[in-house]
């Protein structure tokens, strides 16, 4: 999970996406210095957003991914604004190296390719639609319950009639620094293996 922190924008505010949410359907309850984001029909708890968390905790521009020495230090922050609810999230990571083992083309879908993309402890099978996609690459890999930085929420899909278990990414999905124009999944090259953790 990421946590997204950008001073000199939005100033000194903590974001902690945990799900997407219909905006129809969002509604707040603010406790003190901490919004807490929830779906007024389910009462589902979508985010958090910290305000004045450089009183708090010492953070740096940018993302940075929940461990639990920062988890630890947020419910911290949560007891001190009387957050009746301590943060409880899975922090396995949520982009992670994948390794392409097979891409065949999709049956229904002409610019739609179905890899077999194994993820060190797993194989999942990942619909793709760019045009650079093939076999023997190592990709990023955004798993189903990752939050994307534009604030997309990743899920199960079927797509044109084809089961897909996360997203191949590109650097432009992933906020990258000079990410190239063109289309394209981020091809990675160096000593990296299915499974390692991505770091933006």
């Amino acid at each position: 999970m990421e946590l997204f922190y950008n001073k000199a924008g939005i100033g000194d505010v903590l974001i902690l996406p945990l799900k997407q949410g219909d905006r129809d359907r969002i509604d707040y309850r603010t406790y003190n210095d901490v919004t807490e984001i929830f779906d007024k029909e389910n009462n589902q708890i979508l985010g958090y957003n910290i305000f004045n968390i450089s009183q708090y905790i010492e953070i740096d521009t940018g993302s940075t991914t929940l461990d639990e020495g920062m988890l630890e230090r947020i419910n911290h922050v949560f007891l001190q604004n009387n957050v009746p609810d301590a943060l409880k999230v899975d922090l396995s990571p949520k982009f992670v190296i994948g390794y392409v083992n097979q891409v065949e083309k999709h049956e229904n879908a002409d610019k739609l390719n179905v890899c077999q993309v194994d993820l060190g402890d797993e194989v999942v099978q990942i619909v793709c639609g760019a045009p650079n996609v093939a076999a023997d690459q190592y990709v990023v890999v955004a798993k189903v319950g990752a939050i994307m930085p534009s604030g997309l929420e990743i899920k199960e899909a079927n797509l044109r009639g084809v089961d897909s278990f996360g997203m191949i990414c590109s650097q432009k999905e992933l906020a990258l620094p000079n990410a190239p124009v063109e289309k394209g999944i981020y091809v990675i090259a160096g000593d990296v293996k299915a499974g390692d953790p991505f770091r933006f």
